[in-house]
């Protein structure tokens, strides 16, 4: 028997439809439960990552690096061309990034 045909249940074919609105609220609601919490790191933490990032440049290694990102991996590989302790903030081939976005980093093999 056809869904759409006489004789069947209308009322409950009707329950399938969501308003446009009820289904923009849901993904709404389901991006926020999936989004990440960005990690505080400790003084102790931040310093290793600043002498990595300053060894990095100074032997222009290429690294890899895996940034902050609310809803996706992000990961990054290549030479940083120029380090910001001020603004604490790195290059990488032209681009600027932020050294807090800094989740995990090794050296590119």
């Amino acid at each position: 028997m056809n869904k759409l045909t006489s004789g069947g249940n209308m009322i409950w074919e009707s329950s399938r439809m969501i308003m446009p609105q009820h289904k923009e609220a849901a993904q709404r609601q389901l991006k926020e439960e999936l989004k990440r919490e960005r990690l505080e790191l400790d003084d102790q933490e931040k310093e290793q990552i600043a002498r990595f990032m300053t060894q990095a440049l100074k032997t222009r290694q290429e690294v890899r690096l895996r940034m902050y990102h609310p809803y996706e991996n992000i990961y990054l590989a290549g030479v940083i061309d120029r380090l910001e302790s001020l603004t604490a903030r790195f290059r990488i081939d032209g681009e600027w990034f932020l050294m807090e976005d800094i989740m995990e980093l090794s050296w590119n093999t």
